[in-house]
């Protein structure tokens, strides 16, 4: 039994849904990372960053090789890089939305006064 695009849809979008994971994505968008590396700019304890990272190889977003002693992570694809990008453009014209309407607010209230 297959599952409907949309609830697959929505489990991909859960997948998404913590802030670790999400970061990791933002800096994999610039190249391939190692562990060390995400961890100096995620500051987050090493088990959670591993557990986040554990979950996006699980779900085949991002990829890891072993070089040496070394682990290094990249996105699976393109198409992880699109949806940040695509989400950044999303956020910034609801929140320049939101600064529209405090000014009007803002303006609404001085008026009244």
């Amino acid at each position: 039994m297959s599952v409907p695009l949309y609830q697959a849809k929505a489990e991909f979008f859960r997948m998404l849904g913590h802030p670790v994971r999400i970061r990791v994505l933002e800096l994999l968008q610039d190249g391939p990372m190692p562990v060390r590396d995400l961890l100096t700019a995620i500051e987050v304890e090493a088990s959670g960053l591993s557990q986040q990272l554990a979950v996006l190889r699980r779900s085949g977003i991002v990829t890891a090789a072993r070089e040496g002693s070394t682990v290094v992570y990249e996105l699976a694809g393109g198409d992880v890089a699109d949806l940040m990008r695509a989400a950044r453009r999303i956020l910034t014209e609801m929140l320049a939305g939101q600064g529209e309407l405090l000014a009007e607010l803002r303006e609404a209230e001085v008026s009244a006064s």
